[in-house]
């Protein structure tokens, strides 16, 4: 680097770019992980707070919520079941994202393969149903348990665990179908083209060769349509009628006042969330 003369005669070397750049460089090193710290103690404080609570002491009469710090107890893990129709809220949402689940998994799936696989010359309307899936996800909640709703009465059908199935299944498919197809988009189809020339049947080969392929994606989108059917709310308030699933459950019992076992059941999903998904992470690593 060349020096510059100055009046005096002596000479100044000029400040390298190097140094310019290190106060920004210094600034980037801490903004960016304090903005991340931030944001991820932003989604977690309400979860902690629900954590925390659902392990405190209530002092006067009702057992209801107290933001209170009264102090530690299991009381309320112990006596679970102890709220009228909680319980059986809670375990009618298990059953209905179970089942809501399974089927949408299976027919997000095959949708999804069928979006990949086939040209618009063999599959007609191939376009409108990519749209339709794109507008299911986009469309408010509201929208859909509304137009469910005139659905289900234009039809005469009775609002209960059907109908409960029937909406949560309609809204998970474009998910699951979605996070699949991402999936099938990288497939190598010379491993099926392989097994085809070995002698398998299409059967065999989508059980032993298509589907451990692409099961980190299914998994992925079975988990989707687990939380969104666990957490649902609008659109099972539309369509639930005599059987209340949780989230129903516990916004009527706020208007009066949430007991402590809501927070333990939150609790509960939550850490059983946690752990699906750590199952599906190492799955897919497993896989990769």
């Amino acid at each position: 680097m060349s020096e510059t003369p100055i009046a005096d005669g002596t000479t100044q070397r000029p400040e390298r770019p190097e140094r310019l750049s290190r106060r920004p460089r210094r600034l980037g090193r801490y903004v960016l992980p304090t903005y991340s710290w931030l944001v991820i103690a932003y989604l977690v404080f309400p979860i902690a707070v629900m954590v925390a609570y659902s392990f405190n002491r209530v002092t006067f009469g009702l057992q209801l919520v107290s933001f209170a710090w009264n102090g530690f107890t299991l009381q309320w893990y112990r006596q679970w079941s102890n709220v009228p129709g909680l319980t059986s809220a809670f375990w009618l949402t298990v059953r209905l994202a179970l089942v809501s689940t399974i089927i949408s998994t299976i027919l997000g799936t095959l949708l999804a393969i069928a979006l990949v696989r086939y040209r618009r010359r063999k599959f007609r309307g191939k376009g409108t149903i990519e749209q339709i899936l794109f507008l299911n996800i986009a469309a408010p909640e509201i929208v859909i348990g509304a137009s469910l709703l005139g659905l289900f009465v234009t039809f005469n059908l009775a609002r209960g665990f059907l109908t409960l199935v029937l909406a949560h299944v309609a809204f998970s498919i474009a998910y699951v179908t979605v996070t699949v197809r991402a999936r099938l988009a990288g497939f190598d189809r010379s491993l099926e083209e392989a097994a085809y020339d070995l002698g398998a049947n299409p059967l065999s080969t989508f059980r032993r060769v298509t589907l451990p392929l692409i099961m980190p994606g299914v998994l992925a989108g079975a988990l989707m349509a687990l939380a969104l059917s666990i957490d649902d709310f609008v659109t099972s308030n539309f369509v639930s009628g005599s059987s209340v699933p949780f989230p129903v459950w516990v916004y009527g019992a706020s208007r009066v006042g949430t007991p402590p076992q809501v927070f333990v059941f939150g609790t509960v999903i939550f850490m059983v969330g946690i752990a699906f998904a750590l199952l599906s992470l190492g799955i897919s690593r497993k896989k990769s």
